[in-house]
C-alpha cells in the first residue's frame, strides 16, 4: 500500500506491506499490534504524531530508535501507536550549540563513522552497530573506550525532548524542550534524568548534543583467545574466572595504567565448545600497548594450565574472530570497531545484568560452573538437562574513567564497579521459550542466592557498604523478573536495583515533565 503523508510523519497501518516487520524489534519474542506506526523525520513530526495520537484517544504510545529493547516495553500488544525515530539519524557539528549533535535514530556505527570521518572524534558507546542512540545514551551507554573515556552521558551537554502537557479538561499538547547541563531547576533535572534514567520515561528524545568528545586511539591491538570446553574441569575454570576478577579489582581505578584496555570474557555453556576472551588495547604506542596486552593475558592465564585455542565460534552477540589466539592484530581503531561491531542474528532472547564491585566469591563461581557445565546444583530445578550453545555470561571490564564521577553527578548511580555482567540466552523456536527463560532465571537466582536472587545495590539508607560485592543492574539490559517476587526475594524493588538512591530525583523529574504518565511501560519511572 502507499504511504500516508502528513505533518506528523509517515503512517504505516495494518494494510501496509511493512506493518508486520515493523511490529517487531531485535528480540523476536515480542510483537506489537498497534493501530499504526509513525515514521518521523523531524522534531515537528514527533510533535504532530503525539498530538494526533493522544487527541484521538490513543494514549498508549511507545518510541523506537534502533529496536533493541530486550523486554516488551515497545513491542507490546497494549501499545496503540509506535513512534519510530529511526529516520532521524543526522550526526553533525552544531555551531549554534557549540556541540556535536547526534539525532536519536542514529545507530552506533553511523555515529562512529560520521564523527570519526568528519572530526576525528568519537562517543565511548557500545559495540553493537545497530543499537539506536535514542535509548542507548539516556540509559548510560558504554563501550570499549569507556574505561579510558567514561560513559556517553559524561559528555552530554544538552538533550531535546518532546514532552506532553495537557490543558485542564482539554487537549494534550506536545512541545519540544531543550535541556542543558548548564540549566537550573526543572530543566537541569530533565537533562540529568537523561544521563542514566533510561528511555520511555519523560518524553520522546529527538536529539543529543555532546561537548569535548574524545579522540579514539590511532591504532589498537586486537586479541581473541579461546579455551576448549572439552576436558575442562572446575579448577582451571574457577582459576580463570578468579583471575579475571582479580585483575579488574586491581586495575579499575581512575588513572589505572590499564584504562586503555577493555576485555570481554565469554563464559559460555559447554555446548558452545569454547570459552572466549576478546581484548582491545590502545596501540597509539604499539610497543607499550603490546606490553600491556601481554601482561594482561599472562595474569588471566596464570595457573590456569589450559592451551589457547582459536576463537572460531560465534559467542552471543559477537562473531568468531579467527587467527588472533597466538598473535594479536595491530589495526586502525575504526577497523577494529567494525570487526567487533556485531549485534547477532534477530532471534529470541532473555537477558539479565549485574554490576560487580568485587571479584567473584567462590560460591558464585561454583554456581556459574555448575550451570554452564551441566553439573547438578542442589535440589529442585534440574540444571543438567539444559543444552544450548547460545547461553552464556558475558563479563566486561569496567571502571577507570567511569568511576571518576560521583554517584549523583549523573543519573547513572553505579560509579565504583569493576565489572559489568550480562546474562544471555538465545534461541529461535517459540515453543522453547519456557525452557530457556527458566534456565537463565534459575542460574541468576543461584549466583545471587546470598542476596535474595538479585545483585543488590551497595548503598542502603544513603550509606555505601564497603564490603558490598554487587551494585544492582543496568537499565539498558532491562529484566522484568526484577519486579517479580518469585525471582526477587531481596526486598529491594526493581527501581532501586537500576537507580539506587537516584530514583527519588528521577521521580521528581517524571512528576514535572510527564505528570499524565503518557510515557510508560512495565519498568518506567512511576508517577504515583
Amino acid at each position: 500500500m502507499s504511504n500516508v503523508e502528513a505533518g506528523s510523519g509517515i503512517t504505516v497501518t495494518g494494510i501496509d506491506d511493512r506493518y508486520g516487520a515493523m511490529c517487531q524489534g531485535f528480540n523476536q519474542r515480542w510483537t506489537a499490534h498497534p493501530d499504526y506506526i509513525k515514521v518521523v523525520r523531524s522534531t515537528a513530526d514527533v510533535v504532530g504524531a503525539l498530538n494526533e495520537a493522544l487527541n484521538s484517544g490513543r494514549t498508549r504510545i511507545a518510541v523506537r530508535s534502533g529496536g533493541h529493547c530486550y523486554e516488551n516495553f515497545v513491542a507490546n500488544p497494549g501499545v496503540q501507536v509506535i513512534i519510530d525515530v529511526g529516520q532521524m539519524d543526522r550526526v553533525h557539528y552544531d555551531p549554534g550549540m557549540g556541540a556535536y549533535c547526534v539525532e536519536a535514530g542514529s545507530t552506533n556505527w553511523h555515529a562512529y563513522t560520521r564523527l570519526y570521518r568528519e572530526t576525528g572524534r568519537t562517543l565511548p558507546a557500545g559495540s553493537c552497530y545497530s543499537v539506536g542512540a535514542g535509548g542507548h545514551i539516556c540509559g548510560g551507554g558504554y563501550g570499549l573506550l569507556s574505561r579510558r573515556h567514561g560513559l556517553t552521558v559524561d559528555y552530554l551537554y544538552a538533550v531535546e525532548v518532546v514532552v506532553v502537557r495537557r490543558r485542564p479538561h482539554g487537549d494534550f499538547e506536545a512541545e519540544a524542550v531543550v535541556a542543558r547541563r548548564s540549566d537550573e531547576g526543572d530543566l537541569h533535572d530533565l537533562w540529568w534524568a537523561h544521563t542514566g534514567g533510561g528511555g520511555g520515561n519523560f518524553g520522546v528524545i529527538t536529539r543529543y548534543w555532546f561537548k569535548d568528545l574524545p579522540r579514539p586511539p590511532i591504532n589498537v591491538w586486537l586479541s581473541a583467545v579461546a579455551w576448549d570446553w572439552d576436558g575442562m574441569t572446575y579448577d582451571p575454570f574457577a582459576r580463570l574466572v578468579a583471575n579475571f576478577g582479580r585483575f579488574c579489582a586491581e586495575n579499575s581505578h581512575p588513572g589505572s595504567e590499564y584504562a586503555d584496555l577493555f576485555s570481554i570474557l565469554k563464559l559460555t555453556h559447554k555446548k558452545a565448545g569454547k570459552i572466549g576472551l576478546i581484548t582491545q588495547v590502545d596501540a597509539t604506542n604499539p610497543a607499550a600497548g603490546r606490553d600491556r596486552l601481554d601482561a594482561f593475558l599472562s595474569q588471566i592465564e596464570d595457573g590456569v594450565g589450559l592451551e589457547r585455542a582459536e576463537l572460531d565460534v560465534d559467542l552471543g552477540e559477537h562473531p568468531q574472530i579467527r587467527g588472533l589466539h597466538r598473535e594479536p592484530l595491530l589495526m586502525p581503531w575504526i577497523q577494529a570497531t567494525q570487526t567487533l561491531n556485531g549485534s547477532g542474528d534477530n532471534r529470541r532472547g532473555k537477558y539479565k545484568s549485574a554490576y560487580m564491585r568485587k571479584p567473584f566469591p567462590d560460591d558464585q563461581i561454583q554456581g556459574i560452573w555448575n550451570y554452564l557445565s551441566s553439573t547438578r546444583d542442589g535440589d529442585g530445578y534440574d540444571n543438567t538437562q539444559y543444552d544450548n550453545a547460545e547461553a552464556l555470561i558475558q563479563v566486561d571490564t569496567y571502571g577507570c574513567k567511569i568511576n571518576a564521577l560521583g554517584a549523583h553527578e549523573t543519573a547513572t548511580v553505579q560509579r565504583d564497579s569493576i565489572m559489568k555482567l550480562q546474562y544471555q540466552a538465545y534461541w529461535t523456536d517459540p515453543a522453547e521459550d519456557g525452557v530457556h527463560e527458566r534456565w537463565l532465571r534459575e542460574l541468576y537466582r543461584r549466583v545471587y542466592a546470598a542476596s535474595g536472587g538479585v545483585p543488590v545495590p551497595a548503598t542502603a539508607e544513603g550509606a555505601i557498604d564497603p564490603a558490598a560485592i554487587t551494585d544492582g543492574c543496568y537499565i539498558n539490559y532491562p529484566d522484568r523478573d526484577l519486579g517479580n517476587d518469585e525471582w526477587n526475594t531481596s526486598g529491594v524493588p526493581w527501581y532501586h536495583l537500576y537507580y539506587g538512591d537516584n530514583y527519588e530525583r528521577l521521580l521528581k523529574a517524571k512528576r514535572r515533565w510527564d505528570p499524565h504518565n503518557v510515557f510508560q511501560h512495565e519498568q518506567s519511572i512511576r508517577v504515583v
